[in-house]
């Protein structure tokens, strides 16, 4: 489904330039649940930028379903991004001035779906994410948890084929985050979803079926959870955490 091939970045000048991703390469079969793990500085939210279309690669190509981002031009690269991905933040990035429903289909509405089409997709993602009884209410009157939920329906809403998550659970509490982590590897397990989360969190990273761990822009390291629990992957990743060095509390 994804393929990054040989991806680099570069920031800055030619007084000082900074190789903020090196060669980086994998791919994503349709249906995984993949994190992403590194120290501050490792790569990891430039990479999901790049995946994202929101920044651009400086050698390489990221090919979604074939299609190679790169070579789409502007206006059909903002349609492939509304149809196609599907974003979840650390600060929910609801607008206030919208109801929660209003929030939700707020892509199908700019994409010109019929209003009553647009309710029943909006009604359906909400009762899949259980969020029903706040869709008339406004994103200051409900929890950070159920935004977050929200801005998750928002992501799979138009059937979207990638949800990108930067931090989903950040602003969260623990009981908050447990839930939303709970939500989004039954969204992965029993709708199909594939999802590419960007986190710091080895708890958060547990939930995931497969982790890559960047270190200086490079792919330090990979695991997969196959049939192990929860419990014994979670620990497999600390123990990665603790081979990439430096601050370990950057990164747990």
């Amino acid at each position: 489904m994804l393929q990054v091939q040989n991806i680099e970045k570069y920031y800055g000048s030619q007084n000082q330039v900074t190789k903020a991703l090196d060669r980086v390469s994998f791919s994503v079969e349709e249906g995984t649940f993949l994190s992403i793990m590194g120290a501050s500085g490792s790569g990891k939210t430039t990479l999901l930028n790049c995946i994202s279309t929101i920044d651009t690669v400086s050698a390489g190509k990221i090919l979604l379903d074939g299609t190679d981002l790169a070579e789409l031009p502007q206006e059909e690269l903002a349609r492939f991004r509304r149809e196609r991905l599907g974003f979840v933040f650390q600060d929910f990035n609801l607008l206030d001035t919208l109801t929660i429903e209003e929030n939700i289909g707020l892509a199908l509405s700019l994409n010109h779906w019929d209003p009553g089409a647009v309710h029943r997709q909006v009604a359906q993602a909400a009762r899949q994410l259980e969020i029903t009884d706040i869709l008339e209410k406004f994103p200051y009157q409900v929890s950070g948890g159920q935004k977050q939920r929200a801005a998750c329906a928002r992501a799979m809403v138009a059937g979207q084929s990638l949800l990108l998550a930067d931090e989903p659970t950040g602003a969260l509490d623990s009981k908050a985050s447990k839930s939303l982590l709970e939500l989004m590897s039954r969204m992965n397990r029993e709708l199909g979803t594939t999802i590419l989360m960007v986190t710091h969190d080895a708890y958060s990273a547990s939930f995931s079926s497969r982790i890559l761990f960047l270190k200086d822009g490079r792919i330090f390291n990979e695991l997969i959870r196959g049939e192990r629990t929860r419990a014994v992957f979670y620990h497999e990743i600390l123990d990665v955490l603790a081979l990439l060095g430096g601050d370990i509390s950057d990164v747990i």
